[in-house]
């Protein structure tokens, strides 16, 4: 808790639980053109693939909720909450984790860790409630009865053999079906199980090379940069409370409107952007991104600024200013924004 984490727990390094379930998700063809997670899909079996040596992973959390977004509302875009501070939360997670492993070595010196943030091949959803963080919401996310959803995991792995937490063996939605019901592309195809191709965190940060199919482009709404749908409706984080990482607060210098967005030169983002976790998308994944929520604005004054980027390098980004100028050319608006 000194070093910034909400929650803490020890789980043992066994096999994920959801193992089956996750092949069946990679095998329906779920993840889209996430093609790493194929790739690594035989890694995901066991722990020992990341630390060989591996007994035990310390899984922590830590909040990220900063607040409502209403500013982002009137500004006619919408970027989810875990991507608006002025840093990168993978590298000030892991900077904390390293902090950890330093006090693993004092202790026990000559001990093997591996810090792991997003970036290694582990399930690190199944080891938090392995370790007693929560338990897995209808929309996929780890739950937690005091700090709901908004929350960053982060994994370190020791060959230590640590002391075991219980796992977390219950669930606490009930009946409710809000995140399913509220998610405006219908990414779910059931309880428990999203296709990610549907999503709009996919279809705006993760589809980099492949325009928005047209069918989800008005779902979309006024997001630009991932979505919290299906959090912002959940009971659970009714109470949430704010951040309190200076990282995870929302950064001063980000763009004040969708015009300002279509008019972002590549100067302009590496300068403002780079080094913040919009940078997953590029200045033509983000532009492309801020058409879609232009023509979805019902904005006509819009339309100038969009066919400027008519004739713009990127094909992404022509294809979704065309789409949006018609959009807005015939007066239709998005029911998401």
């Amino acid at each position: 808790q000194r070093l910034g984490f909400d929650l803490v727990g020890i789980a043992p390094a066994v096999s994920p639980t959801t193992l089956a379930s996750f092949r069946d998700w990679v095998e329906c063809g779920y993840d889209g053109e996430m093609h790493y997670i194929q790739r690594r899909a035989a890694a995901y079996e066991h722990p020992r693939h990341v630390l060989p040596p591996v007994r035990s992973v310390i899984m922590v959390a830590s909040n990220y909720f900063s607040g409502d977004d209403t500013h982002q509302q009137s500004s006619g875009f919408r970027i989810s909450r875990y991507a608006q501070g002025t840093g990168d939360y993978h590298s000030a997670i892991k900077a904390r984790l390293q902090q950890l492993a330093a006090f693993l070595h004092l202790k026990q010196p000559g001990c093997r860790t591996r810090p792991v943030v997003d970036t290694a091949p582990l399930l690190e959803r199944d080891f938090a409630r392995l370790a007693g963080l929560g338990w897995f919401g209808k929309n996929t996310m780890l739950i937690n009865k005091q700090r709901g959803s908004w929350l960053f995991l982060g994994a370190l792995l020791t060959d230590l053999e640590l002391t075991p937490d219980r796992p977390h063996e219950t669930a606490h939605c009930g009946t409710c079906t809000r995140c399913l019901d509220a998610c405006p592309t219908q990414a779910f195809v059931g309880p428990h199980v999203l296709d990610a191709r549907r999503c709009i965190s996919y279809l705006t940060i993760e589809l980099r090379d492949d325009p928005i199919p047209e069918a989800l482009r008005p779902g979309v709404g006024d997001w630009i940069f991932g979505c919290d749908v299906c959090q912002e409706v959940c009971p659970w984080n009714r109470k949430a409370t704010h951040t309190t990482v200076p990282e995870f607060l929302p950064q001063p210098n980000q763009p004040r409107d969708v015009a300002e967005l279509l008019g972002l030169t590549d100067e302009q983002f590496e300068l403002h952007l780079a080094s913040t976790p919009m940078e997953r998308a590029g200045r033509r994944g983000l532009v492309r991104n801020a058409a879609i929520a232009a023509g979805n604005s019902g904005d006509k004054s819009l339309i100038e600024p969009l066919q400027k980027l008519v004739d713009d390098p990127e094909e992404l980004v022509r294809d979704a200013a065309r789409w949006a100028v018609m959009q807005l050319a015939q007066g239709r608006k998005s029911t998401q924004s």
